[in-house]
């Protein structure tokens, strides 16, 4: 084992993290995904004889605590991914540890870390100008600030998760877009305070959009996606647009997707001004699409042979 580069495995105990520490000391790759026994002792073990680790993935161990994580990154410094995902112990402090030791970090994940605001994302951003991937959905106390970091600092963002994200608007996404021209990938379901403004700014901006999702950001009109389908990113790179909940969209929307030739997979579930005709459209100008979406019935079905009842087709999946 001690001559292995890379190792993906679970381990139950914290014990066997110090086995690990004393006979693993290439090891780059380490997955304690949902192991709960996981302590911030463990970190230390690890800290100490595993210094070559570069992929950690520690989401759902919920004992761990900014001590753990101070103790992990002062030995671990070369770490290019770390999740940390539903460990809700963390607050601010903790990332201002990585901010310290960790300049080589291109993938973040601290979805459900309920605990971290913009102060721990500017101390992230601040200190690690080499960031990629960055998944803060479900950190609800997130406003504009952290936006205005990642857009000052981190020019190299591709991947954006920021779901659940409800003080974000646009004033922190236009400056996002106007310094992170590499962003690919974009989660913002439930942003519900960003208008077709942010859209524009990512059709001028950021050509290489390829996935997004506004779910649930009911502000967002067909005159937004026009601007996007019309733009490097729609023309060329969207592959992948989620617009459920957007009760503003119609089939126009769908008709300036049609400039979308790569498109692949279209969301329009509770689109309730798209219709079949415009699905049916849009699916002849580009027949490899998927379109999900669903119609409920108008009326309930009639029953058949007295008190039997029928079951009904609550709704087509298209």
């Amino acid at each position: 084992m001690g001559a292995q580069k890379s190792l993906t495995v679970c381990l139950l105990f914290c014990s066997t993290c110090y086995s690990l520490s004393r006979f693993c000391s290439k090891l780059k790759h380490l997955d304690l995904t949902s192991c709960v026994a996981i302590t911030n002792s463990a970190l230390k073990g690890l800290s100490e004889g595993c210094r070559n680790l570069e992929h950690l993935n520690l989401s759902w161990c919920d004992q761990i605590t900014k001590d753990g994580i101070e103790a992990l990154v002062k030995g671990c410094s070369g770490l290019k991914a770390l999740f940390l995902r539903g460990c809700t112990q963390l607050e601010d402090e903790a990332l201002k540890h990585i901010q310290n030791h960790c300049h080589e970090l291109s993938i973040l994940n601290l979805q459900s870390c309920t605990q971290i605001s913009d102060e721990g994302i500017v101390k992230i951003c601040r200190g690690c100008h080499r960031l990629q991937s960055l998944c803060v959905s479900g950190c609800s106390n997130l406003t504009d600030a952290s936006l205005t970091a990642l857009g000052l600092n981190c020019p190299r963002l591709k991947i954006l998760e920021a779901a659940r994200c409800s003080h974000l608007t646009d004033a922190g996404f236009t400056l996002l877009a106007r310094n992170c021209h590499e962003l690919e990938k974009m989660d913002l379901e439930e942003c519900v305070l960003i208008t077709d403004s942010t859209l524009i700014q990512l059709s001028i901006h950021c050509p290489k959009l390829q996935a997004l999702s506004l779910s649930h950001c009911e502000l967002i009109t067909d005159d937004g996606i026009l601007h996007l389908s019309n733009s490097t990113c729609g023309q060329e790179r969207l592959q992948v647009l989620e617009l459920d909940n957007c009760l503003l969209i119609t089939d126009v929307t769908l008709e300036h997707l049609e400039n979308c030739h790569n498109l692949e997979r279209i969301e329009l579930y509770d689109c309730q001004q798209v219709t079949r005709a415009g699905i049916k459209r849009i699916r002849a100008h580009l027949p490899h699409v998927k379109v999900h979406a669903y119609f409920a019935p108008v009326t309930p079905p009639p029953s058949v042979g007295g008190s039997g009842q029928r079951l009904c087709r609550c709704c087509i999946i298209l």
